[in-house]
């Protein structure tokens, strides 16, 4: 009976349009800020995928070639990186990891027979830690002294260059890629006065590494054995990018005269920037929140201001600021409350609006459980600051 008497004489002059404004308010910016959230998980699925048209966070960089730098008995030491070149690059803030590619410093000269015809061609190979690659083919191990084959890695670009260039003007099969997995093929490595026949296999194909990759095992094996000079700097460097598209990166290559290969920088531009207006978006959502939260403080304290002779007669009576407080407590959290469904209720229906045409770019929009998450614990820090600011309030008006 006395909570109902303090409510009767509290909420007299609690006024509904500050509580409908505040409501708005913080809805707006609470939607503002899950919905961006959800868009940027629903978009950035994009980068799981190794065939997305935002490029990864990687970047192959190396030297420009100049004048005959690449001509038989000229020096090609302006075109190779040393390693106070590589460990500045790592030490920059965008840099993540670097790593050099290790090529084959001796001959190689593969041999493939299908369909009753012959290829054969000089080739070149290259290995890279494993962590870099954006496949993880079965059979991609290696151990000298086996008769086992080996696994090679090329990129996509070289099968698509077989099929639709060599294969259709000189009359050859076209072949898939499950298929040319399936094709044995032969390799000669020859130099330091040795010559060997290998077997080796595709196993696999990339979308991020434009080369013919090895294991690092058969690599350091092959150089040890056929190289006649030690395993030289190498000429070009795959880095992780600390996140995509970071203008820096491309800052520092143009100033330092290296080039990326193909136009990853330029592609990783999109990545960043839907980074950026996504950030933008949040910061908006959460200063649109912070002024509502504001909006609500001067509500309350024009409210306290009105009751103070109330107050100071509830004091009298024997009530304790806490008693008090609790009904606005429960206003604020129930505002709150119906302002956090209403702002999930947005964001799913956003999100049902978006996720058709993500669908047709080949993506897969994310689970928006994390999302809400993330609402309620922002109107958890919310409804903690109304709470301790009513309180503070209270207290304050019950004892001046």
């Amino acid at each position: 009976m006395s909570k109902n008497i303090v409510w009767r004489l509290l909420r007299r002059n609690i006024s509904a349009g500050q509580l409908a404004g505040y409501a708005i308010a913080n809805l707006v910016g609470l939607a503002i800020v899950l919905t961006a959230i959800q868009f940027y998980r629903d978009v950035t699925t994009v980068w799981e995928d190794e065939d997305s048209f935002i490029s990864k966070d990687y970047l192959i960089i190396s030297k420009r070639v100049k004048g005959l730098g690449a001509l038989p008995g000229t020096n090609d030491a302006d075109t190779r990186f040393t390693n106070e070149e590589i460990n500045e690059i790592a030490s920059q803030p965008w840099a993540r990891k670097v790593d050099g590619f290790t090529s084959a410093a001796f001959n190689v000269y593969a041999r493939v027979e299908f369909g009753g015809n012959s290829l054969s061609t000089a080739l070149f190979l290259e290995s890279i830690p494993d962590d870099y690659f954006d496949v993880s083919p079965r059979g991609w191990d290696y151990e000298p002294g086996n008769n086992q084959p080996v696994p090679i890695i090329i990129s996509k670009d070289y099968l698509s260059l077989y099929n639709f260039g060599f294969a259709t003007s000189r009359g050859m099969p076209q072949i898939s890629e499950e298929v040319i997995g399936m094709i044995p093929l032969q390799l000669s490595l020859s130099g330091n006065g040795r010559q060997q026949w290998v077997n080796a296999r595709i196993v696999g194909f990339s979308s991020r590494l434009n080369t013919i990759a090895v294991p690092e095992e058969f690599m350091d094996w092959a150089n040890s054995q056929f190289s006649e000079t030690p395993t030289e700097s190498p000429s070009r460097l795959i880095v992780q990018l600390d996140k995509p598209g970071d203008p820096e990166a491309e800052h520092y290559l143009e100033d330092h005269g290296y080039e990326s290969a193909g136009d990853k920088v330029n592609n990783g531009k999109a990545a960043y920037f839907l980074s950026v207006v996504t950030t933008v978006v949040i910061c908006v959502g959460v200063i649109i929140s912070l002024l509502a939260f504001f909006i609500l403080l001067l509500s309350i304290y024009l409210l306290l201001q009105k009751n103070r002779e109330k107050l100071h007669d509830l004091m009298q009576l024997g009530y304790t600021p806490a008693q008090v407080a609790r009904h606005y407590h429960l206003i604020v959290a129930g505002v709150n409350t119906a302002v956090l469904i209403a702002a999930v209720s947005v964001m799913l229906i956003s999100a049902h609006k978006w996720n058709e045409p993500l669908q047709s770019l080949g993506l897969h929009p994310s689970s928006p459980l994390p999302t809400i998450l993330i609402g309620i614990g922002i109107i958890l820090v919310i409804t903690a600051g109304n709470v301790w600011a009513i309180s503070r309030n209270v207290r304050k008006r019950f004892f001046t």
